[in-house]
């Protein structure tokens, strides 16, 4: 058959090849040549699109491999390479282990065991003078530094000096870090400005701030630039110490020595402000910051949140929130106990009721968001809530806890329900959950206006309950939402009425305060539901 081919190729009789050729490794297409007499033909016509591949004689496919060639041996290698580095690596961790197991042995002499191996390697070295540090050994960790620095002229370098002095000055050894500076320049070496600054921030850590200005002083002389690092890190360190007019003074003199207020110097004043409780600066230096168009960080934001909290202004504190929200920030547990306490205070169960829902979709629906969801409902005294919070409980099985039956025992003691409060009562034994002293307090509060709690406190004898030692294991919500009751405010009275050595001469367990309880009552008659004069004595 003839095939039409461009310019350079020549119409040449082709035999056409079997098929199944096409799939062989050893297909390789034909190569044509043309002939300098041939005269040019005009271009082939379009090729119609086909739904089979195009093999192109100018560019073709690559071979396939064959199983077993060269494509699994690459693997084989790649395999070997793997298992090689991680057998290396268990060594490397090995050998770590065994050091620091010597180092903590009593008596270890770190310097000795240097000597002894000859040298260490570097992740061996930073292990030893990590683990010297954090034990409290500094000293040593500064010599095992010095015989390894000089084990290779190499070692000597301002890489190494920067290391150890920031890890010493990080950890508060700030003299052994100037021990090693001042060895440093013994050698030549030029400190950068990183080194100085981690040796300003550690004598400022440590409330040395006279060495911190000497040092830095220096900066200066030695022809270094000052950079706002610096001063941010001397700021911080003022306002740890609560020493918030010096960090004022610093940020003046920052000023004047021709290095400006960044943004991270603003949010560190905040963050001081905020922790100081000190609102008006806060708020003006939030200001400054807005206008200056720089960003808040999001832990700044949090720490605006605990201070408008900790002072209970609640539009403030719902007005940082919200941003806190838009931010995701992680909030800590106590926080947000203090926001549910000054929501249940301010009487803002529905606000305490999406500050659980906003927590447990951040952080899932753990105790703290039940204790929050239920004491939404519960203070609402809305019944339908508590069924609805209880429900969800169950399907996501959380496990019940004293704070939960607490909380239930009080709402259906807040409803007058008693055959509910039974059954709370019931599912704590069943949990085998012990009574804590706000359970107590419960049972005879509930006794007071007519509960039969003959039952449950018989229950609570023949366990051994009221043997132990008398503690509040609720959570402290449940006290704000609902108070003390009767029974714990006239434990505390006749407690605290009792002299220190009658306080101090045994712990209390919860028999010897319902027996306080009791005997302290001498007039108002017998409890209703209960046989008082039976528990008078439950020691």
């Amino acid at each position: 058959m003839w095939v039409a081919v461009p310019r350079t190729l020549a119409l040449c009789p082709i035999t056409p090849p079997n098929p199944s050729s096409f799939s062989s490794p050893s297909f390789s297409p034909l190569v044509f040549s043309a002939p300098s007499s041939f005269a040019p033909t005009p271009p082939p016509p379009p090729l119609r699109a086909s739904s089979s591949p195009r093999i192109s004689p100018t560019h073709p496919s690559p071979p396939r491999r064959a199983p077993g060639e060269s494509g699994a041996g690459a693997g084989e290698d790649s395999r070997r390479q793997h298992k090689a580095l991680l057998v290396e690596t268990f060594h490397q961790s090995s050998t770590l282990r065994a050091l620091l197991r010597q180092l903590s042995r009593k008596g270890s002499d770190p310097l000795r065991m240097l000597r002894r191996d000859g040298d260490w390697t570097s992740d061996q070295l930073w292990a030893a003078v990590a683990f010297l540090a954090e034990s409290g050994r500094s000293g040593e960790a500064l010599q095992v530094f010095d015989y390894w620095k000089n084990n290779e002229i190499a070692r000597i370098n301002e890489a190494n000096y920067s290391r150890i002095i920031r890890f010493l000055c990080e950890r508060s050894f700030t003299s052994e870090a100037v021990s090693a500076f001042q060895d440093m320049k013994s050698h030549d070496l030029i400190p950068s400005l990183a080194i100085y600054n981690a040796i300003i921030h550690g004598f400022a850590r440590e409330k040395k701030f006279d060495e911190a200005i000497a040092t830095l002083e220096k900066i200066s002389e030695v022809g270094l630039p000052r950079k706002s690092e610096t001063y941010n890190g001397l700021i911080q360190a003022y306002g740890s110490h609560k020493m918030y007019d010096d960090m004022s003074k610093c940020v003046k003199r920052m000023e004047s020595d021709g290095c400006f207020p960044d943004e991270v110097t603003y949010n560190i004043l905040i963050t001081e402000f905020a922790r100081g409780g000190l609102i008006e600066r806060v708020e003006r230096t939030f200001r400054t910051l807005l206008s200056k168009r720089m960003n808040l960080q999001p832990s700044t934001l949090v720490a605006m949140l605990e201070a408008y909290t900790d002072l209970e202004i609640l539009e403030k504190m719902e007005k940082a929130y919200n941003r806190v929200l838009k931010t995701k920030a992680f909030l800590k547990e106590s926080l947000i106990r203090k926001l549910a306490k000054v929501y249940i205070k301010n009487h803002r169960f529905s606000c305490l009721e999406d500050l659980g829902n906003d927590i447990g979709g951040t952080v899932g629906r753990n105790d703290l968001v039940w204790c929050i969801l239920l004491l939404s409902s519960a203070c609402c005294l809305s019944r339908k809530g508590i069924d609805s919070v209880v429900r969800e409980m169950e399907v996501a099985k959380a496990q019940f806890s004293i704070t939960f039956a607490n909380i239930l025992a009080h709402f259906y003691l807040k409803m007058k329900d008693f055959r509910a409060l039974d059954v709370t009562f019931m599912r704590a034994r069943k949990e085998n959950i012990k009574p804590d002293i706000v359970t107590i307090g419960i049972l005879f509060d509930a006794c007071k206006i007519g509960y039969d709690g003959t039952r449950v406190l018989e229950e609570w004898v023949r366990n051994g309950y009221l043997q132990d030692i008398a503690q509040m294991r609720t959570n402290e919500l449940v006290l704000t939402a609902f108070g003390k009751g009767f029974f714990l405010i006239k434990c505390e009275k006749l407690y605290s009425s009792l002299e220190s050595d009658k306080k101090r001469s045994h712990s209390w367990r919860y028999c010897d305060l319902i027996s306080l309880a009791f005997s302290g009552r001498k007039t108002g008659g017998q409890q209703p539901g209960l046989n008082t004069n039976k528990y008078e004595d439950l020691g």
